[in-house]
């Protein structure tokens, strides 16, 4: 058979995961499948003949050995799914930029690599809104997010400079729907439509994640959302063989791009009974497709 690291952390502690879900699709097309966490120094990854970035959740605290692991597997004989110049590129936020400018259309953002809080009333100004959203422009499952309204508190202003100083992080309004209708996330594997999800934060918050308690319920995407998700898609090079798109309805009632996850999303297999086969599918082909078959 063949052998598939998904690389994990190595304590998966309060999150919710749900990648075994494909351990028997994936068996069904020969592959044997191994859960092996991502900082072990030990793994000797020509045994593998393709790796998969499952769950490795906490290499936010370490993306610079994160990305030493990866370019060893890339250097092996094992073939790294997703590719590493697409880790490259959506590790920091900055893509989004990158969509932009390529003319997508996402939750608009200004960008910041230190932090003045004499910036702080300028993000309010050039956002337009009375409300905005921190995040570092490396970050996961809503860690140092920040949601303001003017005036800010002084003891707030305190924990913007420990959280940002020296490190850069993004500012966008604050999108309403996310509390009224919530964040639809919707997944493709090789291009290819394969399920959606509502994720809809729990009364008071603003947190889309199951781990702060949101709702997940899954949905049939709309001819609107898939005409969104697929127009970001098209500006994203090489195609990535799985990635989750993250849409916000905004007071226009467009959609607009939260987040492209590209490296390690939870893709909500649970959700949907044929996703696993599809996603099974969709890695196996890619892995033929790189090894020339």
């Amino acid at each position: 058979m063949k052998r598939c690291a998904y690389l994990v952390m190595d304590d998966q502690g309060d999150y919710v995961t749900d990648y075994d879900v494909s351990f028997d699709a994936m068996t069904e097309l020969g592959w044997r499948v191994d859960c092996v966490p991502w900082r072990d120094p030990t793994v000797d990854w020509d045994g593998f003949d393709a790796v998969y970035i499952c769950t490795p959740w906490d290499y936010i605290n370490d993306p610079a050995l994160f990305l030493q692991v990866l370019e060893t597997i890339d250097a092996s004989q094992a073939i790294l799914i997703n590719p590493l110049p697409l880790v490259h590129w959506s590790l920091a936020k900055n893509y989004l930029r990158d969509l932009e400018n390529k003319g997508g259309s996402i939750v608009p953002s200004v960008w910041f690599e230190d932090f003045d809080a004499g910036d702080i009333p300028g993000w309010f100004d050039s956002l337009g809104s009375d409300k905005v959203v921190i995040k570092p422009a490396v970050g996961a499952n809503a860690l140092d997010t920040f949601v303001l309204s003017q005036p800010v508190a002084p003891q707030v202003v305190g924990e913007l400079e420990r959280a940002f100083s020296n490190r850069a992080f993004f500012v966008q309004p604050f999108m309403t729907n996310i509390q009224s209708e919530g964040e639809y996330s919707l997944f493709y594997f090789n291009g290819e439509y394969s399920h959606a999800i509502l994720k809809t934060p729990r009364l008071g918050d603003f947190r889309s994640q199951e781990e702060h308690g949101a709702d997940i319920k899954s949905v049939v995407a709309t001819p609107e959302q898939a005409a969104a998700a697929e127009g970001i898609l098209a500006l994203v090079e090489p195609r990535p063989t799985y990635v989750r798109v993250d849409l916000v309805r905004d007071d226009n009632d467009d959609y607009r791009l939260m987040e492209l996850e590209l490296i390690e999303p939870s893709l909500y297999l649970r959700t949907d009974a044929g996703s696993a086969a599809r996603f099974a599918r969709a890695f196996d082909a890619t892995f033929r497709e790189l090894r020339g078959d």
